[in-house]
């Protein structure tokens, strides 16, 4: 989920800002609309052509709109509905050329640095889902790395590089002074290759560390540093010292297992308070498939990136209040999930009040002895420390095919399930009439109130599970099974 924004956003807000209604504990079933009005063809082709206005070249005039604070709500806007529709026609590229321009610029206000904020994130996206058509942004994050002083602009630049060897660049030799504006002696990588690409994501890497002698203080240098220089865990440690584990007594606990590739759904089991997987009439472990991919691209260490692994507080639920955020989360209510430092949980320890607020030392005490040196479960942890937050297991009352970009971030076989901006994505369906076809949020939420005697709390725990000969498929149910039974 989103960090809350200024301005009222309209049709972005539903993605974008708007946080859902305040969060209730007690979790009484929602009520279930077999017909809803925004799902029907015609309300699907309004929302389309609503962001097609809002997509539209006129409205990126820098005559007409300057990138200044009265054009907050308008920008966003705009570059919100070209990472929705994805656009090949020229003027995307010089819309986002110049905005990202603004990287280097010196005394930015907040709504101008929002306004970057955003470009940068759709920026992300475009560039490394459709690097034939938006290739040449390249440049804007090889100069960012050169010139810009925000860290985290700095970051996300080093991200978009990493993930793609499609174009040529020129980049800064590193003994050039950090505030020439022109490129001196360009180093050029004339036929990109996956090893060319690492060599020169490592240059940048040096170049950034150069520029930013502290890096290691910073945390989204720091983690995106190191995501690039460390090799991904082959394995896990032992999965039966996590499930067998309680963070604390009587408390339900939700366990999601990923791919690495979050385009594959993620498998899901549940355990009661008292340590036991609940499982159906068919005496089968229950489970709900959830999509954890980040519709940005974006990693975890990134407001909207992909949700990071580790440990959640699970409490209470935010109704879905009305239809104008029915795109976003569908009908159904939404499960409250609280990161550590993030405020508004009630309890994320059972024994204290309010935020947990421990040291990582304090943090992997909670996680069993085999799991607490395992630094991707560790991410929970630093993403609450950077401030991400809000995020939820909801539904998904877009149509399938509204995102532009949808085919290069989800696994074909899995699109029935819309991606996110950090939050777990249920399946909800209608037809064309807009009758629901299939939801999975009323069997989550059944679940979860069931475990919790009348209301939803626990623990959730996301973990990646790595088998290079299986990266493309979800983890059987089966697999989980073994380490239960």
């Amino acid at each position: 989920m989103p960090q809350l924004m200024s301005g009222s956003l309209a049709a972005i807000a539903v993605w974008l800002a708007i946080a859902p209604a305040p969060p209730v504990t007690k979790a009484q079933a929602p009520p279930i609309r077999t017909y809803q009005p925004k799902a029907t063809e015609n309300a699907r082709q309004l929302q389309v052509l609503d962001q097609q206005q809002k997509a539209a070249a006129h409205r990126f005039d820098l005559a007409k709109y300057p990138i200044s604070d009265r054009h907050l709500t308008h920008w966003q806007e705009s570059l919100w509905a070209i990472g929705v529709l994805t656009p090949s026609q020229p003027y995307v590229f010089t819309a986002l050329d110049n905005v990202l321009r603004l990287t280097t610029a010196p005394n930015l206000s907040d709504p101008q640095k929002a306004i970057v904020d955003t470009a940068m994130q759709v920026s992300t996206q475009l560039y490394t889902l459709k690097p034939a058509v938006y290739g040449k942004l390249k440049q804007n994050f090889v100069n960012t790395i050169n010139l810009s002083n925000d860290p985290q602009w700095v970051a996300i630049s080093l991200l978009a590089l990493s993930k793609s060897a499609s174009y040529p660049l020129e980049i800064y030799p590193l003994e050039t002074n950090a505030n020439d504006p022109q490129p001196a002696d360009p180093l050029v990588n004339p036929k990109p290759s996956q090893k060319s690409n690492q060599k020169l994501v490592q240059t940048l890497i040096a170049k950034v560390k150069q520029r930013f002698p502290q890096w290691s203080q910073d945390p989204h240098l720091r983690t995106t540093i190191q995501n690039l220089q460390s090799t991904p865990p082959a394995n896990t440690p032992n999965l039966q010292d996590l499930l067998t584990w309680q963070v604390a007594p009587n408390q339900p606990h939700l366990y999601v297992f990923c791919r690495p590739n979050r385009d594959v759904l993620c498998t899901t089991v549940l355990k009661d308070g008292n340590g036991k997987f609940v499982k159906n009439a068919a005496k089968q472990l229950w489970s709900a498939p959830l999509l954890l991919q980040s519709l940005h691209n974006l990693d975890w260490n990134f407001t909207n990136g992909r949700t990071p692994q580790g440990l959640y507080r699970m409490e209470g639920i935010s109704r879905q209040p009305d239809d104008e955020v029915f795109h976003a989360y569908g009908q159904f209510s939404l499960v409250n999930l609280f990161l550590p430092f993030e405020d508004g949980v009630n309890s994320f320890l059972p024994s204290q009040k309010g935020k947990f607020t421990g040291s990582l030392k304090d943090y992997q005490m909670l996680l069993p002895p085999s799991w607490r040196s395992y630094a991707p479960l560790q991410q929970a942890y630093w993403a609450g420390n950077m401030g991400r937050s809000l995020f939820r297991i909801h539904g998904s009352g877009a149509a399938l095919d509204f995102f532009g970009s949808k085919p290069a971030v989800v696994n074909p076989q899995n699109f029935d399930w819309n991606p996110t901006l950090g939050c777990l994505s249920a399946i909800e369906l209608y037809d064309q009439r807009g009758n629901l076809l299939k939801a999975d949020m009323p069997k989550i939420l059944d679940a979860l109130n069931t475990v919790g005697r009348g209301k939803i709390e626990g623990y959730l725990i996301v973990v990646d599970i790595p088998d290079p000969t299986a990266q493309d498929q979800a983890i059987p149910l089966t697999e989980i099974a073994k380490y239960i039974d």
